[in-house]
């Protein structure tokens, strides 16, 4: 072959891949410098811890960038937010959802959290016999009043106590300021419960008429006990409701009865002169 060609088909494949080279790395930079298609979406979350019962504010808001699925009733548009309570405690970076907000028109605090159908009843406890200290919202709690019922003998049985509600969820806990009879004020315990229409009526009731007492229990226990009731003269005569229940539940014995006092079996012993008795107990097997 002639050298001619041989030297020109060597410049042009040299030149081709000159070219190549060329074309490769501006492609490969546009690329790089492209902006990419994004696959998230900005949703409306909290920008600081958010108590309940407060008024959304445009300051209490923020957006963050969630990929994949949305969860369900997120909010995108902060307007949408903005002057409406929260009913459940909200914490900074958390998307805001629907289920967590009153609904449009409803304000703040705590009637914005009451469920259709519900009522909230405030009533007064004592510091320790209440154990308010460790009510908090979302617990549940029994309610029990004690006092002396209408139209009893005074002294008869003395004061009666009973179980008037189960299973009902505190709203909140805390104090109140209110005035004694001298007009000074004073702080006392406030529970508020979550309660039906007939429920708010009982225990309006027994908040005028009988000292109240809440007692806890587990928030996974939702059986309804059936609880007699017991009077002050059981308690101390050994025919309490719980005192008969606790004898009971002990196999092979019955409430009020004692075991018996063991046998015993007198030995006289002579040694001698000297005689001498001795005592010994008869074994159970045999008495």
């Amino acid at each position: 072959m002639n050298r001619r060609v041989v030297t020109v088909l060597f410049l042009a494949f040299v030149v081709a891949l000159a070219c190549t080279v060329f074309v490769w790395r501006k492609l490969t930079a546009g690329a790089a410098g492209a902006p990419q298609k994004s696959n998230t979406v900005a949703v409306v979350a909290a920008a600081e811890n958010i108590k309940l019962g407060t008024v959304l504010t445009a300051g209490n808001l923020t957006t963050i960038q969630i990929a994949g699925a949305l969860p369900q009733g997120a909010i995108r548009d902060p307007k949408s937010a903005i002057g409406r309570g929260v009913i459940s405690n909200l914490y900074q970076g958390e998307p805001i959802l629907e289920s967590r907000l009153a609904v449009v028109g409803s304000g703040g605090g705590l009637a914005a959290t009451i469920p259709n159908g519900m009522r909230v009843c405030a009533i007064k406890v004592d510091d320790v016999v209440g154990v308010s200290g460790f009510v908090t919202p979302g617990m549940r709690v029994d309610v029990l009043v004690s006092g002396n019922p209408p139209g009893s003998q005074t002294g008869s049985q003395g004061p009666v106590v009973k179980t008037v509600l189960q299973n009902i969820e505190v709203k909140s806990a805390g104090t109140d300021i209110q005035k004694d009879a001298e007009g000074k004020p004073q702080q006392v315990q406030v529970v508020n419960l979550l309660v039906t229409p007939t429920q708010a009526e009982i225990l309006s009731l027994a908040a005028s008429q009988t000292r109240i007492q809440l007692v806890l229990r587990n928030p996974l226990d939702t059986q309804i006990a059936q609880v007699p009731g017991d009077a002050m003269a059981n308690l101390f005569s050994g025919t309490a409701a719980g005192v008969k229940s606790t004898a009971a539940s002990i196999p092979g014995q019955k409430a009020g009865a004692r075991k018996p006092a063991p046998a015993y079996i007198n030995v006289e012993v002579l040694n001698g002169s000297t005689r001498t008795t001795e005592r010994f107990p008869v074994p159970e097997g045999r008495q």
